[in-house]
């Protein structure tokens, strides 16, 4: 009866959903507050039950409930018990149900970790985060129920998806959800301001810190997504432009701009109207990426194979909540505008100028992956949009942010002009070209990416390391506002550096080796020493022996292997890497050819690292503008 119950729960979370959001904005439009406060209630209670309803869901994964049909799909007896417990979000029914469970998470901390926002606000924000969820949940229900019977139940299931068996399965989703769903507070933040008709900017203030968050979840979970390809796939690439992958590009670049026109808005009264349109901007990129990965119109390792009813009914509410935030910006625009009706100052143009070009950036990758579809869609004709597309016109536009980046912390005063920020870090530009022609002389090539990349990642560094000094020194402790600014920043010229040298300098080999054989790449020396046949706990596995040694001594050893899963019969490749600070090497094993010879290829990742080390220090200068925030609030 445990799926029964959940599914119990889940018909209650939808109509407490429903009271949620009708409560809320009715309370607020009549003034209310009996009806708000309820709202507020149902907001929690909604959490209890969708955690109820994922917790049967994840029992029946754990008890091989092989008669609930979601079960029976996507795990099998000899799933290990992680990954039983992990293929709860591995279909598409699991995953939209952590997409609720998030939603309903991040709608309980807005509820408690806002009392001191202005009852009427608050509750239309819930409101709006009410109907959210509760279309969503009607989604779940009557499209996408996981808790479907099977009768009569199969003794064996069909197992997961070899792709997911992975602890990155563990990591990703989770981290990737939390990021696109928080998207909701600012555009709920949004919506509630426009509803209100208000040209107060304390919208801005209280939505900031959430935007933060959620921008931080979202960088890491494309960060664990892209390390997991990297060790997972074999074929060696970090970035491959999937469309899949451009998905949450999107609303990563959408939120950075978001992030920085609300620092804006919030502390200056500018760009009001900006802000509110970036809101909306970032939560409908959220949901064109559900509605790519769910609707059946793309093909990818990452996307879910879906039938289409699905995925017009994400169109439809994609078109409903898209559409009507537009039609409510466009009426209340003329209103919202009377209060951003000032002259910028310097800050404000930079500022306007990044999100715009990071706008024409995220608008390219729309394109480049909805243009294939749309000519098919069309009968037109099949094209292919690739990493050529994306690298020739997505460089371009990331360059100039990029420059833009080094002059932000020094055009935050209210008279501060571009003439006197040029002559306060025009050495700082000198040093940052010096250093992009000399580092790359320490591969014997110069490239122009790596020069590119240490150029550019040089003045970032240099200029907001001076910029924070600055700051220190006119402002004390109060600089801690910027501190995790500047070291988001400093996260980003470290990401820069690593994909310029891993662009510029990686080299690979493919090879049939047979016992014995070796192979030069990078300085080692890798020696075959044959395969050998290793059981795993649901899957048998072909293990290659490759010995590493560098000026004649033995440094490590890799064992890439090739899989084969019991239950679905499919083949994985596992790469093994030996990681470093200063380059990866990265072997994959292949096919079996003729004469006991074996197809391998490898790699050698010249700072490969770097690019997600820097992601990791870019969400983390997020934990730090929120911690800072919250430690001036206190004092």
């Amino acid at each position: 009866m445990i799926p029964e119950l959940g599914h119990v729960a889940l018909i209650l979370a939808l109509q407490l959903a429903l009271v949620q959001s009708v409560l809320c904005l009715a309370g607020a439009a009549r003034n209310q507050a009996g009806w708000m406060r309820a709202g507020k209630s149902a907001a929690n209670a909604q959490l209890l039950f969708v955690l109820a309803s994922f917790a049967a869901l994840a029992w029946a994964y754990y008890a091989n409930d092989f008669s609930v049909l979601n079960v029976a799909e996507h795990s099998s007896r000899q799933l290990p018990t992680p990954y039983r417990l992990t293929a709860t979000w591995g279909s598409h029914e699991g995953s939209m149900m952590l997409w609720v469970l998030i939603l309903s998470g991040w709608t309980v901390a807005l509820n408690l970790g806002t009392r001191q926002l202005p009852l009427e606000l608050k509750a239309r924000v819930l409101g709006v985060i009410g109907g959210v969820s509760a279309v969503l949940l009607a989604f779940v229900l009557f499209t996408s129920n996981p808790f479907l019977r099977l009768d009569p139940p199969p003794p064996e299931g069909m197992d997961l998806n070899p792709l997911l068996q992975d602890p990155g399965m563990i990591i990703h989703p989770p981290l990737l959800y939390m990021g696109y769903v928080g998207f909701v507070v600012a555009f709920a933040f949004a919506i509630a301001t426009m509803l209100g008709n208000t040209t107060s900017n304390d919208w801005a203030r209280w939505a900031r810190p959430w935007t933060q968050a959620a921008w931080g979840f979202l960088t890491l979970g494309i960060t664990v997504g892209s390390w997991w390809a990297y060790y997972e796939l074999g074929w060696g690439g970090w970035w491959f432009w999937d469309p899949t992958e451009n998905a949450s590009l999107m609303p990563w670049l959408a939120g950075t701009a978001l992030m920085h026109a609300l620092a804006v808005t919030e502390k200056r009264g500018k760009l009001h109207l900006w802000s509110i349109f970036l809101a909306i901007t970032v939560f409908s990129l959220c949901l064109v990426g559900t509605f790519l990965v769910r609707s059946g119109v793309l093909s990818s390792v990452h996307a879910f194979a879906l039938d289409p009813a699905r995925g017009l009914f994400i169109l439809l509410f994609l078109v409903l909540v898209i559409g009507g935030a537009l039609l409510l910006f466009a009426l209340r625009a003329s209103s919202l505008l009377r209060n951003a009706q000032q002259a910028l100052v310097t800050h404000e143009v930079l500022v306007l100028s990044g999100n715009v070009l990071l706008l024409v950036a995220a608008a390219t990758v729309l394109l480049g992956t909805l243009y294939p579809l749309i000519l098919d869609a069309l009968d037109l004709g099949k094209v292919s949009v690739g990493p050529p597309y994306f690298n020739a016109v997505f460089v371009p536009l990331m360059v100039p942010v990029l420059l833009l980046v080094g002059l932000a912390m020094h055009a935050r005063g209210h008279d501060t002009r571009l003439r006197a920020i040029a002559a306060q870090l025009k050495w700082h530009g000198l040093a940052a070209l010096m250093l992009g022609a000399v580092v790359p002389l320490l591969y014997r090539d110069l490239r122009w990416p790596a020069m590119l990349a240490i150029t550019l990642a040089s003045w970032i560094t240099l200029a907001t390391v001076q910029g924070l000094v600055h700051q220190y020194q006119a402002r004390g402790r109060q600089a801690l506002s910027v501190l995790g600014m500047s070291v988001a920043h400093i996260g980003l010229a470290i990401s820069v550096v690593g994909v310029g040298f891993v662009s510029s300098y990686e080299s690979e080999q493919d090879l049939a080796m047979r016992p014995g054989d070796t192979a030069s790449l990078a300085g080692y020396t890798l020696t075959f020493r044959g395969v050998t046949e290793v059981p795993g706990p649901n899957f048998s596995a072909v293990v290659a022996d490759l010995i590493v040694s560098r000026d004649g001594n033995n440094v490590d050893r890799l064992n890439p292997e090739k899989r084969v899963y019991h239950a679905s019969r499919k083949q994985m490749t596992e790469s093994a890497i030996r990681y470093s600070i200063t380059g990866d090497l990265y072997a994959a094993l292949g096919e079996p050819l003729k004469d006991g010879a074996w197809s391998v290829r490898l790699y050698h990742k010249p700072l490969v690292i770097w690019i997600w080390l820097g992601a990791l220090v870019m969400a983390s200068g997020a934990a730090i503008a929120i911690l800072a925030r919250r430690l001036r609030s206190m004092t």
